[in-house]
């Protein structure tokens, strides 16, 4: 039976080329909608992650909830022992102290009320790979006094580098405080609403200007993204005893949660529009086929051979069509996503930022799987009603088609 299904399948080439077709062309969409909306996840995470987050975050617990209102509560008093400890996990790739703040920025013709953070130049530089630097460059272990600002700041306050600029903060204490900077540098990162307010500081300025050795967070960052549930969850095991709370990259970052949700139910609604026009463009070629060959079916049931046989059999094609299909098409759209991936999709900048990115076309093995399931499913699932109809009409009726 498999043989001779074989054989009415290149036989009936034009009906053949047309159901693979449309089997073909809906499994490379399915694969190239997947694979965009992956890369947009990807490199959403990853735009998060090296412009401002890193991987993890660990802070005094309650610092995340209440930190922000008073952060000289949640200090911690002495970040290195913790910061060794978080260094020797295995997968962890760097450990940065983080001193948060909020003051005023003072050029002497306008000021304008700015959120700080005290940060280790060095690594801050190698974490912040998603940060580009619009003007001058960036911090660097040897800025005792630099300050490098957001682009809104620079905007607002008609800055460049090279200017003196007077930071004024609370100091933990609670006495006003005051430093002299240079700006070395003016940046810009994912977000349009962080750039308008921040600016950063070395760690021992920051820590000069608020009175304190502390730090409000330590930034974790990580060889492979795809450890930090794993790391956090130790991270949680061996801090939390010790008053401490660790928050990932996901956490600190609701508008990438949002996001996520939204895409995906969007390419949700596309599947579904994909898989309805594939059951369709199958179903009207299957028919089509199926019904112009019933005075074949009744010669073979006038030969002795069972309604329930000659189902078989119009079954047995329709999944042999759905593999070739489902196959063909996993393998086109694996080319097709290679093929746009080593060029790349020029994107505009997404919502709440001013760079655009090159998207790709991920190959993500269980969205070749779902499209392959797809493809081979509404194939098998759209001769099931034909077939069976086919099968019931009297052999007479049939014979008299092939007059």
């Amino acid at each position: 039976m498999l043989a001779l299904a074989l054989r009415n399948i290149i036989r009936q080439k034009a009906h053949t080329a047309m159901t693979l077709t449309a089997i073909i062309f809906g499994v490379v969409g399915l694969i190239l909608a997947g694979g965009w909306v992956n890369d947009i996840f990807v490199q959403l995470g990853e735009a998060l992650i090296h412009s401002q987050s890193g991987h993890l975050q660990t802070y005094k617990s309650g610092f995340y909830a209440a930190g922000s209102r008073d952060p000289e509560k949640y200090l911690i008093a002495d970040p290195v022992p913790i910061k060794q400890r978080i260094a020797g996990l295995a997968g962890v790739q760097n450990v940065m102290a983080r001193l948060n703040f909020s003051g005023l920025l003072n050029t002497g013709r306008s000021d304008l009320p700015i959120i700080g953070e005290g940060v280790e130049p060095g690594k801050e530089a190698e974490l912040g790979s998603f940060i580009t630097i619009t003007a001058g460059r960036q911090l660097t272990d040897k800025d005792s006094y630099g300050v490098v600002i957001g682009f809104g700041v620079a905007h607002a306050l008609k800055l460049k580098p090279g200017d003196r600029v007077t930071l004024l903060a609370n100091a933990v204490g609670g006495a006003l405080n005051n430093l002299e900077l240079e700006v070395i540098g003016v940046f810009q990162s994912f977000s349009n609403d962080y750039d308008a307010r921040a600016v950063r500081i070395p760690l021992p300025a920051a820590q000069e200007l608020l009175d304190t050795k502390g730090a409000n967070a330590l930034v974790v960052t990580l060889h492979r993204t795809a450890d930090t549930d794993r790391i956090a969850a130790l991270l949680k095991e061996q801090l939390g005893p010790a008053g401490m709370e660790v928050k990932t990259w996901v956490e600190l970052n609701d508008f990438y949660e949002k996001t996520v949700r939204l895409y995906k139910s969007q390419f949700g609604f596309l599947q579904l529009i994909i898989l309805i026009m594939v059951l369709l463009s199958v179903t009207n070629t299957v028919n089509m086929s199926v019904f112009e060959r019933v005075g074949e079916f009744g010669t073979l049931m006038a030969l002795g051979n069972r309604s329930g046989e000659v189902f078989r059999l119009i079954v047995i094609e329709s999944t042999a069509l759905g593999l070739a299909g489902g196959t063909l098409g996993v393998l086109l759209g694996t080319a097709l996503a290679w093929g746009i991936s080593s060029i790349g999709i020029p994107m505009p900048p997404p919502p709440n930022a001013n760079i655009g990115y090159t998207a790709h076309i991920l190959i993500i093995p269980s969205s070749l799987l779902t499209s392959f399931l797809v493809g081979f499913g509404a194939t098998v699932a759209a001769v099931l009603v034909p077939a069976r109809r086919v099968t019931r009409i009297a052999v007479v009726d049939a014979l008299r088609q092939n007059i």
